[in-house]
């Protein structure tokens, strides 16, 4: 996909880069990006991808901006409050990057649509802030065969990861799921929603960057990618450090007992 003078000079930063050059920035130009949630994680992510020349950003968010966001989710600003956040994302993005095409989903992701919206992508990148869709997207992206990025908040820390399990590892065997290294949400009312427990909003800007950065090397190919690893932040030590974990054959997805069950093809 070619690149008119404008984009020339705009990724010209990217351009000069070994690992991305030309053919890395024409696939970023081609690619389509399904952002789930525009909020802490979203904002941060929905910008850089604007910026590095994701050609479709998709957004799926059915929340409205309110004051109490502005302190971390910074796509957002206080003449958009009350406005849809998809709407408010897709004007800051038509602001930086006229070039980026946004498709506003101002949905809650249920299990009656989540294939159809997660199919028409290429790759997800899940900001979420809540359980069940966290896992209801990365089981989608199981079954539908997509690339997932994922990443979580808490008060003072942050963890990221990619899923690629619907592909096998060098090694042979599958890769891991999201229920390989959680394999199920933890019961209800045992971990208080960011408005109780609260957020440190510059901890938001750092995980969703990083965020940004796992999507851009999965699609200009270029560096190791998260799979079978978490990277775990923690904001106060300003400490990072990355946990290995492998495929668990007892997972619901792809474990050894679901595809002895499955027909044969």
């Amino acid at each position: 996909m070619a690149l008119d003078p404008d984009e020339i000079e705009r990724y010209a930063r990217h351009l000069v880069l070994a690992e991305v050059g030309g053919p890395g920035q024409a696939k970023l130009k081609a690619a389509r990006i399904l952002v789930v949630g525009a909020g802490g994680l979203g904002a941060p992510l929905i910008q850089y991808l604007a910026a590095a020349g994701i050609g479709t950003i998709g957004i799926v968010d059915d929340d409205t901006v309110s004051l109490s966001n502005l302190q971390r989710q910074v796509i957002h600003a206080t003449p958009d409050i009350g406005r849809l956040k998809v709407e408010s994302a897709a004007a800051a993005v038509g602001r930086l990057n006229p070039h980026v095409s946004v498709e506003g989903h101002a949905v809650r992701l249920t299990a009656d649509n989540a294939a159809g919206l997660i199919a028409r992508y290429d790759l997800v990148a899940d900001g979420s802030d809540n359980f069940a869709t966290r896992y209801l997207v990365s089981d989608t992206c199981f079954h539908v065969g997509r690339p997932l990025v994922t990443a979580a908040l808490g008060r003072f820390d942050g963890t990221l990861t990619t899923i690629r399990a619907h592909e096998t590892g060098a090694d042979g065997r599958p890769n891991p799921t999201y229920r390989c290294l959680f394999p199920s949400p933890p019961p209800p009312g045992t971990v208080p929603p960011c408005a109780e427990a609260g957020v440190l909003g510059a901890l938001a800007g750092v995980m969703g960057s990083l965020m940004a950065m796992e999507v851009i090397r999965a699609v200009a190919d270029f560096g190791e990618p998260l799979v079978g690893r978490l990277l775990m932040v923690d904001a106060r030590a300003m400490r990072f450090e990355t946990l290995h974990y492998g495929w668990d054959p007892d997972n619901p997805l792809s474990g050894d007992a679901d595809r002895r069950s499955r027909p044969s093809p």
